[in-house]
This record gives C-alpha cells, sequence and structure tokens, in this order.
C-alpha cells in the first residue's frame, strides 16, 4: 500500500523528499514512544539504562529530521522561531507574535458578523 495520497508522478523530487522526511520523522516518534513506554515500566536497572539510551538515540534522529526539514521547508523554520526555545505558556505565544504585529487588528479577520 502506497502512502502517497496524489499521483506520485506529479510530485516533485524536492517534494518527495519532504514527505521522506516526514514519514522519517513519524516513524523516530514513534519509536521515541515505544522506548519511553518500556522505559517506564522496566525493572531490570542496566535494561532500564540501555532502553533510555535507545530511546535517546531515536529523539535525536527526529531531531536531526526535524533540522533537515527546517531548512528546506520555509514555514517549519518560521513556527519554530516562534515556538521553540521560549518561555511561558506555549498556546500564547502565537497571540503574543499576532497582537505585537498588530494591536488594532480586528477580531473578525475581515469575514464580518454571523450573527446577523
Amino acid at each position: 500500500m502506497s502512502d502517497y495520497h496524489e499521483p506520485p508522478e506529479e510530485i516533485s523530487a524536492h517534494d518527495r523528499n519532504i514527505m521522506r522526511a516526514l514519514k522519517s520523522m513519524q516513524e523516530e516518534i514513534e519509536a521515541v514512544n515505544w522506548y519511553h513506554q518500556r522505559v517506564s515500566v522496566c525493572k531490570d536497572g542496566h535494561l532500564k539504562a540501555i532502553l533510555a539510551h535507545n530511546r535517546d538515540e531515536e529523539i535525536e534522529h527526529a531531531l536531526m529530521t526535524l533540522e533537515w526539514l527546517r531548512r528546506n521547508m520555509d514555514v517549519w523554520d518560521e513556527e519554530m522561531r516562534t515556538y521553540l526555545f521560549t518561555e511561558g505558556d506555549i498556546t500564547k505565544l502565537e497571540e503574543g507574535e499576532e497582537g505585537a504585529e498588530d494591536e488594532e487588528a480586528p477580531s473578525d479577520l475581515g469575514i464580518g458578523s454571523q450573527k446577523e
């Protein structure tokens, strides 16, 4: 079964690489989850340390892929600059960024009221 949702022959080589990176990152995050679950229940200290090491290696792989995406897909760079390595409430960072750009911005996004 294919992972493509669009005709593969219509997808550029660059976009195929982006898809490869996204799929790889998905697999790495899934592996982090599996290892983390094993670490959380393992009673043998030596095995627990090995599993934690393996989990951390998967995190490294995921972050290497994330950095590739940042360098090769503009929106990743923009969003990472907004959310990563920040302090405070993560859910309010976007609001703070948008609010800082235009304090007088209309709250209806220019689409009008639906109450009428």
